[in-house]
């Protein structure tokens, strides 16, 4: 057996889509790999569009990935056996107001998934198992039969929550679970993931924006640009250590709280413009803002590389 529980190797993500009077192809995961243990966390992180939504939903098949393979517990993931897989591997979705069906109460939210794969045996079995589950992540057993826009936004993401959680899964991917979030109730939700992890041992996939909130949580991260990771390190060592040049322009835009100490940071600001995912640049995709590119760059795609201690970077200077 394998000691990772998510295993993924070279995963690739494309789309066909109409331009002008051509058809492209958008690339929008392009040869991405890595693993997760159980019980852990890897963060996931990028600017809009890189592709990290994407890789979420192609490790659940909720977009049949183009190439690649993902192995659960050390079993391919396929068409014929996702549904099976899915009472494994379940998601929480990024916006609470559109992820949730307005003509369902919050019992019937988070019952669906029991219905779907016959968990439970009867309906009282059904309720005390929902009950259970909203008490969980903190709601009550007053809050069942209320319908979706009754709750506030920390509520409908508590609710999508229960509802990944209701059939005991060992894998979540978290779609930027805060981000349509106010600051108070993030950190709320924030902290229970990790109680949640800690009492069930369910790994996450952590998609997000915010570095600080997802050093928090992750035990790895993984930083992705134009559909490619381009670095992977433990969450401290990258914070603190960052190799690859995109990484660190990242980095140095996280806001600092003590305007003294922020005053001294080095900005990085990223020249160029951002490639077009249907027009792709030759050899390395960050080239074309990167203050380090050179020929070699442009003429062929640097493979992530082990930098020491597990740390993967894919640049050809760094």
């Amino acid at each position: 057996m394998s000691e990772y529980l998510v295993e993924v190797e070279h995963l690739k993500q494309y789309f066909q889509v109409r331009s002008g009077f051509k058809n492209m192809t958008l690339k929008a995961v392009d040869d991405v790999s890595f693993c997760i243990k159980p019980g852990e966390t890897l963060g996931l992180v990028g600017e809009s569009g890189c592709g990290k939504t994407t890789v979420g939903r192609s490790l659940l098949h909720l977009y049949d990935p183009t190439g690649g393979t993902v192995r659960f517990e050390g079993e391919e993931v396929t068409k014929k056996n996702i549904q099976r897989m899915r009472a494994k591997m379940q998601m929480v979705f990024q916006d609470p107001y559109s992820s949730l069906d307005p003509r369902m109460t919050a019992e019937d939210i988070i019952g669906e998934p029991l219905d779907v794969h016959h968990v439970c045996a009867s309906r009282k079995e059904r309720r005390d198992k929902v009950i259970s589950l909203m008490e969980l992540v903190g709601l009550n057993s007053e809050h069942a039969t209320r319908y979706a826009h009754e709750f506030s936004g920390g509520q409908r993401q508590r609710i999508g929550i229960a509802r990944a959680l209701a059939v005991d899964p060992k894998f979540i991917v978290c779609d930027e679970p805060v981000s349509a979030l106010d600051v108070s109730i993030q950190a709320q939700v924030i902290n229970m993931f990790e109680d949640l992890q800690n009492q069930l041992g369910v790994a996450y996939l952590f998609i997000a924006h915010d570095l600080l909130v997802v050093q928090h949580i992750s035990n790895r991260i993984a930083v992705m640009y134009l559909g490619h990771v381009v670095e992977l390190a433990d969450a401290n060592e990258l914070m603190s250590d960052p190799k690859h040049p995109y990484t660190q322009s990242l980095l140095s835009a996280v806001p600092i709280p003590d305007p003294r100490t922020a005053r001294k940071k080095n900005r990085i600001v990223l020249e160029g413009d951002v490639p077009s995912p249907l027009n792709m640049p030759s050899g390395c995709p960050f080239r074309t803002r990167c203050r380090y590119a050179t020929e070699q760059c442009a003429m062929e795609r640097p493979e992530l590389t082990d930098r020491g201690g597990g740390h993967m970077v894919a640049c050809w200077n760094k």
